[in-house]
């Protein structure tokens, strides 16, 4: 088959590919204007988030027989048009489902310990440590909300911290095991200490943390969110942590992640949120680590080459 690569990938890409017979054209600097201009030529294209993959393109991709994304996040992909012409889509949420694991664990033990806070007040010569007095994981029930590859990955990374650990997910059934605990979303909300989430961002999802939604909890939590910035806005983190709805914010994830994008509304929020002890962020790199880079590139050369096996 002949391939596209409209985006940075890792070197591996390549000859992976082309160790299957396939002719490659790597082209991270393409246009989403020559893509719809090319895009006919090609039997596969492999994408991040350069562009979206919406019906305007695809009706040019008059060939196309698979999307891979280098990645988990499907919604920028018009999967009904997929589905409706057959294009095969592969995703490959098991390549960075361990990267998003660590780095959630990461950012939560960084916000109890007050890691960040300390290492700037260190390297100034203050030597404060009754302000920088943290709390401890054990005890704590943490509650999962999405349990695909990214919730269970992080569910196991929780394994001999002495949490307990609760999980919910519309779509699944019969998961719970000696490490999780299935349960429905109202008995999350009651117990939860730490809430994470882990689910793609669909018209239910977005905005789908109201403030009305986090009173629904039964006492304050602390939330992280490693999945899409869009299911919670600005506005309703900073009114649920001046409520104290919120004990802190871990943010990988940003409702708007082009700064130069905000509204006036976004930017003011933004800042106060910016100014803020209690919220630690990462700029969407959760699942953007060294050996991650590399293994999307073997999940989707081996979903590419079973699906089209013998074709």
């Amino acid at each position: 088959m002949k391939i596209l690569i409209i985006d940075e990938m890792h070197e591996s890409i390549m000859p992976m590919l082309q160790k299957e017979g396939h002719e490659v054209i790597y082209a991270p600097e393409i246009n989403r204007e020559e893509i719809i201009a090319t895009v006919a030529e090609f039997d596969g294209l492999i994408i991040r988030s350069k562009t979206p993959m919406d019906r305007d393109l695809l009706e040019r991709a008059t060939n196309l027989k698979f999307i891979g994304r280098a990645g988990a996040g499907l919604d920028k992909i018009d999967l009904e048009y997929m589905a409706e012409h057959d294009i095969k889509l592969f995703h490959a949420a098991k390549g960075n489902r361990d990267a998003v694991a660590e780095h959630a664990v990461g950012m939560l033990l960084s916000l109890f310990n007050n890691v960040g806070k300390s290492d700037q007040e260190v390297r100034k010569g203050i030597w404060d440590r009754e302000g920088n007095r943290g709390h401890e994981l054990a005890g704590k029930t943490v509650g999962i909300m999405g349990y695909g590859n990214m919730g269970k990955s992080f569910a196991h990374r929780l394994q001999g911290f002495k949490v307990e650990i609760l999980a919910y997910d519309k779509f699944k059934m019969d998961f719970g095991d000696d490490v999780v605990q299935e349960v429905m979303w109202e008995k999350l909300k009651a117990e939860a200490d730490i809430l994470s989430i882990h689910v793609p961002l669909t018209p239910e999802t977005k905005d789908f943390f109201t403030l009305k939604e986090l009173k629904s909890f039964a006492k304050p939590f602390w939330l992280i969110n490693t999945a899409r910035g869009e299911v919670i806005s600005f506005k309703t983190l900073n009114e649920a942590l001046d409520q104290g709805i919120l004990r802190g914010a871990l943010l990988d994830v940003l409702e708007n992640e082009k700064f130069q994008k905000f509204t006036p509304d976004q930017k003011a929020e933004f800042e106060k949120l910016a100014a803020r002890e209690n919220v630690l962020f990462s700029p969407h790199v959760a699942g953007w680590t060294y050996e991650s880079y590399e293994k999307i590139n073997k999940v989707l050369a081996k979903r590419i080459k079973k699906a089209f096996k013998g074709s």
